[in-house]
């Protein structure tokens, strides 16, 4: 009989990927399963309530802290990097957009080296995992466990962006997760009867109730224990005490893009000569372990809106509380809808196989905050929409700083090292100001008041993006998988050189996929769980 601190599988994070996996390897009766988490309880009411988001935000709440390196070429910025610090991880703080990517991503990944990763390939595992309001048809899933949803705001700016982009040649597509990504589509959300949908409660914590699934919060792996070149265990630190932990069967580590390179180089997985320079023995030499760093940039050009939209009048601090409180207890309310409502997604030249500049509209300004008569003066109303640069040239890279498994890794982004970075992105930058004066806003719009009316040249522009760009926080491709020589996984996300070792989460992309990220995580999930069940992979789509 095992004892209490041996297990079939130790999975390490209990954020996306982490909990998708203890929910499909947990319908085998026969695997006891391990999750353990450096974050606390996912017990905060912020996190449930989807307004709740701009509050954690802005307290960086639940997040692990990290800010990049100073940015060359974003005139020397620390850009922070928010990772989730939580159970559910990330998807327990981020803003609950649900986007697949562009097929012809999938598609990369297989010409790439990624085979078995084509969009016919996963397609069945995107429908296998959710619940689309929409119903189930040949682009959807109807059955599975996660929530999908539209948008549910009624701001009357939206009908206008529509008819905007229209006018502006950019079209709308009825699902951007269906068989059409480009042009302007409503927003989808995981959210479920008005609270938050994260993988915690997607996943999680049906698979605890099935009693082979334990979780362990505040408790931060710090190695993983190899005997030659086999994972046999974690050690983790407990109540303050170090501990280590059995595997019998496989190590997972689902730590995010930042701490799954960061554990595999203190276990001795690494570049050789960076783990010696740092004071650790190398145990593999994997010279691309936290290599590859991609990550998404975004600006916001935004304009004044006269007429105050319903949001502002929302924000009034006695019906905020109402809703607050409505939201929190039934589900419902004001609180339970972000002020967005569209996604846009398009291609800057002719002949690209995926698009590569994302539109996320924002119904209200940065410094929105709630208001009372004669206490406080509501806020001047606005909007804008941020290109998001999809796919960039640029790489970064995560280091140790030392052997100490609580020192905060290094973050090097190297944001718009590549000249057809900051090209692409300005032209993201032009088609949203385009939007931005269209007709069709005309009752909506008053002034642009960023990047306002005297940026008008390209060099005024670039400059203008060097001093605001921020990260999307999409970071992504530090142990990517593959058969060619650069990637540091295997085709099932097994670590190169390692047995008994799998990297399952964003770091296991090959490279971005275009859009949020979330999606492409929890299907990269769903699709090695069938391998680790020994299971045959489900049959590619047709017609996809």
């Amino acid at each position: 009989m095992a004892s209490k601190n041996e297990y079939d599988y130790i999975i390490v994070g209990a954020g996306s990927a982490g909990c998708m996996l203890a929910y499909r390897l947990g319908a085998d009766p026969n695997n006891r399963i391990l999750v353990l988490e450096a974050g606390g309880p996912d017990t905060d009411p912020l996190i449930h309530i989807p307004l709740g988001l701009g509050k954690m935000h802005g307290k960086r709440a639940h997040d692990w802290g990290y800010d990049a390196e100073p940015e060359q070429r974003l005139n020397g910025r620390e850009i922070e990097a928010m990772r989730g610090k939580v159970v559910g991880g990330s998807s327990s703080i981020n803003v609950m957009a649900y986007v697949r990517g562009h097929r012809g991503d999938y598609d990369r990944w297989a010409d790439n080296g990624a085979a078995g990763w084509s969009y016919a390939d996963v397609l069945p595992y995107f429908r296998r995992m959710e619940s689309w309001e929409g119903g189930e048809d040949t682009w959807r899933g109807g059955g599975g466990p996660l929530n999908t949803q539209f948008a549910k705001s009624q701001d009357p700016l939206w009908e206008a962006w529509i008819e905007a982009g229209r006018s502006a040649g950019i079209g709308y597509t009825e699902d951007y997760n269906g068989e059409k990504q480009e042009g302007l589509g409503r927003s989808q959300s995981n959210i479920r009867e008005g609270r938050r949908h994260s993988a915690a409660t997607a996943f999680l914590r049906p698979a605890m109730r099935r009693g082979n699934v334990e979780l362990r919060v505040s408790t931060p792996a710090t190695r993983v224990v190899m005997e030659g070149n086999r994972a046999v265990g974690v050690e983790c630190v407990r109540l303050g005490r170090p501990e280590t932990l059995r595997a019998a069967k496989e190590v997972v580590l689902s730590g995010g893009v930042f701490n799954s390179p960061q554990l595999l180089m203190l276990s001795g997985i690494g570049p050789a000569d960076h783990l010696r320079n740092v004071g650790v023995e190398p145990v593999i030499d994997s010279p691309y372990v936290g290599k590859n760093l991609q990550d998404h940039l975004a600006v916001q050009p935004t304009a004044s809106r006269p007429q105050p939209g319903p949001f502002r009048a929302t924000m009034r601090f006695d019906r905020m509380a109402t809703s607050i409180v409505r939201a929190h207890l039934f589900g419902t309310g004001p609180a339970t809808v972000l002020p967005g409502g569209l996604h846009g997604f398009l291609k800057t030249k002719s002949g690209l196989s995926a698009t590569d500049i994302q539109l996320l509209f924002r119904g209200a300004p940065g410094n929105a905050h709630m208001w009372f008569p004669g206490i406080k003066r509501p806020y001047q109303d606005g909007f804008g929409l941020r290109p998001v640069l999809l796919h960039p040239e640029s790489r970064g890279e995560v280091l140790l700083r030392s052997a100490d498994p609580f020192d905060k890794v290094r973050i090097i982004q190297n944001f718009l090292e590549m000249p057809g970075d900051l090209e692409t992105l300005r032209s993201g930058v032009k088609i949203a100001r385009d939007l931005l004066h269209q007709p069709a806003l005309d009752g909506f719009r008053g002034v642009e008041t960023a990047p306002g009316p005297d940026t008008k040249t390209d060099e005024q522009l670039d400059e203008w993006i060097r001093r605001t760009a921020i990260t999307a926080h999409h970071p992504s491709c530090t142990t990517p998988m593959g058969n060619n020589p650069e990637a540091v996984l295997d085709t099932e996300c097994r670590v190169k050189g390692a047995e008994n070792l799998r990297v399952v989460d964003a770091s296991a992309m090959p490279d971005l996929v275009s859009g949020n990220i979330h999606a492409a995580v929890l299907v990269i999930a769903e699709k090695v769980s069938d391998h680790m069940l020994d299971k045959p992979y489900l049959a590619p789509a047709t017609g996809a």
